[in-house]
């Protein structure tokens, strides 16, 4: 386990990681209830990577430790444009939904726990965000990192519409002025 660590270190340098829940589970049996613990950890280095893991043991810092790595494993690229995201977008994961969009410089962080811990690490400074439907902790961070995982940076849209890179900005600014 040191290892692998070790290894995920080495390759994706250093992040920050966050603790956004950590549950007590039981699991009933011919023997009685068996407790375990589950930890939901964010992890990102605050420059456009973030990922989402799930821990589960015995004890605590077991679950936590195997949360980080977990997450480690799952990162996502997020494209940040100037503090904040490219484009409005809404995160989808069972009955929860996140609403991101972009802001001005200076707005700062507009969310509450789960999604602000999901968007600080991946780098974004200026957001509005609003949690609608379910705020299950685990299912708002699934849904905030499937939001930011559908953000296409300008490039990516100027590659698919094989147009360039500026006349997609100059686009989304005349859209703007509607």
């Amino acid at each position: 386990m040191a290892q692998i660590a070790q290894e995920i270190k080495e390759e994706y340098g250093d992040f920050e990681e966050k603790v956004i829940e950590i549950r007590r589970t039981t699991k009933v049996t011919k023997g009685g209830k068996n407790l375990s613990f589950r930890a939901v950890v964010i992890v990102g280095n605050r420059n456009g990577k973030v990922g989402l893991g799930i821990g589960k043991a015995r004890e605590v810092p077991d679950a936590i430790r195997k949360a980080i790595v977990n997450a480690k494993r799952n990162l996502i690229d997020v494209p940040v444009i100037n503090g904040t995201i490219p484009h409005e977008v809404i995160g989808r994961q069972d009955a929860s939904k996140v609403l991101l969009k972009p802001a001005a410089p200076g707005t700062g962080v507009i969310a509450g726990g789960t999604v602000r811990a999901v968007v600080e690490l991946a780098g974004i400074h200026n957001i509005l965000t609003k949690a609608l439907g379910s705020t299950n902790p685990l299912n708002l961070a699934r849904a905030t990192i499937n939001g930011l995982n559908e953000l296409m940076s300008p490039e990516d849209v100027a590659k698919l519409r094989d147009i360039s890179t500026e006349e997609v900005i100059k686009g989304a600014k005349k859209g703007k002025e509607e």
